[in-house]
């Protein structure tokens, strides 16, 4: 039966404990983004995710509000009729007459909305704009300009104080939307964005420094193994592996044993997302590692998706020959295995020469036969439609990684998301991460970084950057992420050449790495899963809620945020065990073998039960089905915390 997995962090130590119950008996919740039940980003996966706390503490009082796509209905929602008649009679009259929303209800609520990104934000300038009772929250993933100008390849963090926001957005054709994202940030009741980095870059461009930092989480149970995930790692990387046999047919020169899977995934920003910076990397990389005779081969993966009419026939090539290989060994083996079982049954030992004959011989070599390739295994997997001006292809012919046979980096480009129906790669997005043994995601551009996140909560390492909200998330609760393999890398105060040389580095530290040290780093990276769990940052989203029925009806609600001093934020401390990473120094002996390593120095169990010293008993929310118990609300920016109650 398998394990549960540890208790998610609520509270942190340092952290006061709030123990003012706040009821929401007569207070409703309205969500609103253009994502829900239509999976276009990230926003997406935030607002899904997070629903299930959400219901558990606002109950049927909780609503989301989104497009209506049909397809999506079908697929995701399921129709019902509501409890609450006030709300029956205000659908029914907008059923009947458009969208105009009427509420009949002899004693109104406290509404509280809150909108997601600027799509949803002229709904926010409306309920301001005519006065209407409601609190409101604006919650910004990413600025609309921002995002612009990082794509135009301008210093962006180094700039943000000398911009002319209005200029920039006109000449951009993009000052109508950024009008409304910023008329909305700044008529909420309480501005919230995912991450610090972003809080400064919207306190630039939008002119409102955030009320509170709401960074992204995820159902940890979800993607929680239960204490397999290790075994899970070794099923995916079987998997990965019979894809790379197929791919490289004709051309398996390397050890599969000593393979090392590393990719990047996301939208198809070349350079937002970091894919540049490790194309070099990886170039460099190949020199290191041939430089130094090193046995280890990197397959390196680009899951994104661009502009393609079909699958590369090569590439289906290849998996149709390594089926047909299959199929030969095991018609082979089938047969050698029925004479070796009538030879046994008679009492006589087996003349190997006879038990393969002239027929399985000739089957053998035609196999052998179609492996034979002349040209060199293909770089993308599907037809891409401007392959010459493809940026990935592009940098690929510059640095010269064509996955020749004297590589030992080489480079896959799946230029579609992943799915179990594929006839190339059948693997969910889930099992292929389990599969790889580090994701890369060194991103110029990236509000909080969902891709990192999900690495760390199926016990994969990853690299990040300090100008997303993850890596800035993780180094402030971390003292040496590193040692927990989230490797952070410094985009913000290094220039793009020393960036690089930095995250070549750590690639080759982490090429260096013997299979047990590995497995530890997957176990620790695995325990930082609960810092990411919706029942710690769910708190976040409670704090804001709060603060904005406070301000909207003063009369009701009470919010009083904490001084900052009172409150100090929490940080795991670095593993006093061996480090997962190559030391510098060197053996004054011969070095020890893999099997001498195996010591008491590292105690699993131990290191583990350390860390969960350091957590507390999970969050329990304010739940209309019993009574409150005592959580902690961090205030604004992540720093202070927050005591609410409910007037008399």
């Amino acid at each position: 039966m398998p394990l549960a997995r540890s208790l998610s962090i609520t509270s942190l130590s340092g952290l006061e404990e709030w123990d003012e119950e706040f009821d929401l008996e007569d207070a409703v919740l309205f969500e609103i983004a253009w994502e829900v039940a239509n999976k276009v980003g990230g926003i997406y996966t935030v607002i899904q995710t997070k629903a299930r706390l959400t219901a558990e503490e606002w109950g049927e009082n909780y609503f989301l509000v989104g497009p209506y796509v049909e397809s999506n209905v079908r697929t995701q929602v399921e129709l019902i009729e509501p409890t609450n008649p006030a709300l029956k009679r205000a659908i029914d009259k907008m059923n009947s007459s458009g969208c105009k929303y009427a509420a009949q209800c002899e004693e109104p609520p406290h509404i509280l909305a809150h909108f997601h990104e600027w799509l949803a934000g002229l709904g926010l300038a409306l309920c301001r704009q005519r006065q209407l009772p409601v609190a409101t929250i604006f919650t910004t993933h990413a600025t609309l300009l921002g995002r612009y100008l990082c794509a135009g390849s301008v210093d962006f963090y180094n700039n943000l104080a000398d911009f002319n926001v209005d200029k920039e957005a006109g000449d951009r054709q993009i000052y109508h939307r950024y009008c409304l994202e910023r008329t909305a940030a700044r008529c909420a009741h309480v501005f919230t964005t995912v991450s610090q980095i972003t809080a400064v870059e919207a306190e630039h461009l939008l002119k409102r420094k955030p009320d509170i930092i709401t960074p992204n989480g995820l159902n940890v149970k979800k993607f929680s193994a239960m204490h397999e995930f290790q075994n899970l790692h070794a099923q995916s990387k079987n998997r990965i592996q019979e894809f790379i046999r197929g791919h490289f047919y004709g051309h398996l020169d390397f050890n599969l044993d000593k393979c090392l899977f590393l990719f990047i995934a996301g939208r198809y920003e070349f350079s937002n997302k970091g894919a540049d910076i490790f194309l070099e990397a990886l170039a460099r990389l190949n020199y290191l590692l041939r430089v130094n005779h090193s046995d280890v081969t990197v397959v390196a993966f680009f899951i994104m998706p661009a502009r393609t009419n079909n699958f590369n026939v090569e590439t289906l090539k290849g998996q149709a020959v390594r089926k047909q290989l299959w199929d030969t060994a095991q018609t082979v083996k089938e047969r050698f295995g029925k004479k070796l079982y009538e030879s046994l049954l008679v009492g006589q030992l087996p003349d190997v020469s006879k038990m393969l004959d002239k027929d399985d011989f000739t089957m053998m070599k035609r196999a052998i036969f179609a492996t034979q390739r002349q040209c060199q295994p293909p770089i993308c997997t599907h037809n891409m439609l401007e392959d010459s001006n493809d940026p990935i292809l592009t940098c690929i012919r510059r640095i010269g990684l064509f996955n020749s046979s004297a590589d030992r980096v080489k480079v896959i480009f799946h230029p579609e998301f992943l799915s179990s129906t594929s006839p190339l790669l059948p693997m969910d997005y889930e099992e292929f991460v389990r599969g790889c043994h580090l994701g890369v995601f060194p991103s110029y551009y990236e509000p909080w970084g969902y891709t990192p996140a999900e690495c760390t909560v199926m016990g994969i390492p990853s690299i990040s950057t300090n100008l997303s909200g993850f890596g800035c998330f993780m180094e402030e609760h971390i003292a040496d992420p590193s040692a927990y393999g989230i490797y952070i890398l410094d985009r913000r105060y290094r220039g793009v050449d020393e960036s690089c040389n930095q995250l070549t580095s750590y690639l080759f530290q982490f090429c260096q790495q013997s299979r047990r040290a590995r497995i530890i780093q997957r176990n620790r990276t695995e325990r930082l899963s609960d810092l990411l769990d919706w029942r710690y940052l769910g708190r976040y989203y409670i704090s804001a809620r709060h603060m904005a029925l406070a301000k909207a009806f003063p009369d009701t609600y009470f919010y009083q945020p904490h001084d900052s001093e009172t409150a100090q934020g929490f940080r795991y401390p670095r593993p006093a065990s061996v480090p997962p990473s190559p030391s510098l120094s060197r053996h004054s002996s011969p070095r020890q073998s893999e099997a001498e390593e195996d010591d008491d120095r590292y105690d699993e169990d131990a290191e583990a039960e350390k860390d969960r010293l350091n957590i507390r008993q999970p969050l329990t929310l304010p739940s209309k089905k019993g009574p409150a118990l005592p959580y902690t609300l961090p205030g604004a920016n992540g720093e202070k915390n927050g005591a609410a109650s409910v007037k008399n």
